[in-house]
């Protein structure tokens, strides 16, 4: 039985994986040359759907700016096109539902970062390192019986 030195299993297996990782990584587009993903954030979903294009992005069929009228809300969409260093090069329709505005803007946030690493694979590490491809699973805590909220007690009488 021939005993290789576990320094050596260990660089052939670091040489197997980055070309089992670029094997994995091409671009999944459809026939119209989209990129598509899901995105998801407190009771809101989003389908995201990005292709080339000037920069413009409708969400249920609206401008940005009159669907998400708060520009902290339009700059959550915007992250993911900003830290790639690609805004004003894509075109973004997407569809959401359920939750808050706040809620929404993440999931679209969360639909476009997955939709670009779907359309540019290498763009997949600058995504990961902002955070922008972690599904915040945050939500709000149910009610306890004997509470007014979920942790807030009923005001204190002495008499």
């Amino acid at each position: 039985m021939i005993d290789i030195p576990t320094e050596a299993k260990a660089e052939a297996k670091k040489a197997e994986a980055p070309a089992a990782k670029e094997e994995q990584r091409k671009p999944k587009l459809d026939a119209q040359g989209r990129a598509s993903a899901i995105g998801r954030r407190k009771e809101s979903s989003a389908r995201v759907w990005i292709k080339p294009g000037r920069g413009k992005i409708i969400i249920n069929k609206k401008e940005i700016k009159q669907y998400l009228a708060r520009p902290v809300l339009q700059m959550i969409v915007n992250q993911p096109f900003e830290a790639t260093k690609t805004a004003g090069q894509f075109d973004v329709v997407c569809t959401v539902k359920g939750g808050g505005l706040s809620g929404q803007a993440g999931a679209i946030r969360l639909g476009i970062s997955r939709a670009l690493t779907d359309f540019d694979p290498s763009l997949q590490s600058l995504l990961r390192q902002g955070g922008f491809l972690t599904r915040d699973s945050r939500a709000v805590e149910r009610k306890k019986y004997g509470r007014a909220k979920a942790r807030r007690s009923f005001q204190f009488s002495k008499r």
